[in-house]
């Protein structure tokens, strides 16, 4: 009997990263990856098969200990992420750097030190990117500048690592606090009616993952349906 598929999930302990470990939770043994301890392991006492895999992602000589110990890893699903917002004018080179370190230089990092292991099971790298990663607007240069190199990370890993699957995922605004505290830096009204939920967004993610093995899902969009 095959020994049931391990996933790794960063940002797993609240918004889309929480949704999505309870996507894969019935399925799969899941990794969940976080920097707050106690709360992984509240998540973890409610999964079955889940263990916390609590890392400050980027300190990268823990990250590196950390995924010493993973030897083979079926899903990897990159959900940490942050928003630093502000116009050019206002976004000095700390802001590009924070946006950039998180949104793109952790993927990349997590998923070179990750290579041996996801070679081994023939896995599958999903990178939770952002509508932002797609179109650009105001306001939003160095989060959407991160999230375009984000996309180009996966094109590239894509084309270099042929046994693997990997799969970009574009979700538009969705009801997590992170869009909460977006929001409020706009100055609108939150109304999480308008967003997509986070179980919708883990619910492409989960489509993708089930693949048949002949199919290779390499971007899904998803947006919120009708006045959302």
């Amino acid at each position: 009997m095959s020994e049931t598929p391990l996933a790794l999930v960063t940002g797993a302990s609240r918004g889309i990263g929480a949704a999505v470990a309870r996507a894969l939770a019935p399925s799969h043994r899941v990794l969940l990856g976080g920097r707050d301890a106690d709360a992984l392991a509240k998540a973890a006492g409610e999964l079955p098969q889940a263990e916390p895999w609590p890392v400050e992602l980027t300190d990268f000589a823990a990250l590196a200990a950390a995924a010493a110990r993973i030897d083979r890893l079926d899903v990897l699903v990159h959900s940490a992420g942050v928003a630093e917002l502000g116009t050019i004018e206002q976004s000095d080179p700390d802001r590009w750097r924070r946006n950039f370190e998180v949104n793109v230089v952790v993927v990349a990092e997590l998923t070179r030190l990750l290579l041996p292991a996801l070679r081994a099971a023939r896995g599958h790298v999903v990178v939770i990117n952002s509508g932002q990663g797609l179109s650009a607007r105001a306001g939003w240069g160095g989060y959407a500048a991160s999230k375009f190199g984000a996309r180009a990370f996966a094109d590239v890993l894509r084309a270099e690592e042929e046994a693997l699957r990997v799969t970009s995922v574009f979700p538009g605004r969705t009801d997590t606090e992170m869009q909460q505290s977006v929001v409020a830096s706009e100055g609108g009204e939150y109304r999480p009616e308008q967003y997509l939920r986070p179980e919708s967004v883990a619910a492409a993610v989960l489509g993708a993952v089930t693949a048949t093995p002949d199919a290779h899902p390499t971007e899904i969009v998803v947006r919120p349906r009708g006045n959302r």
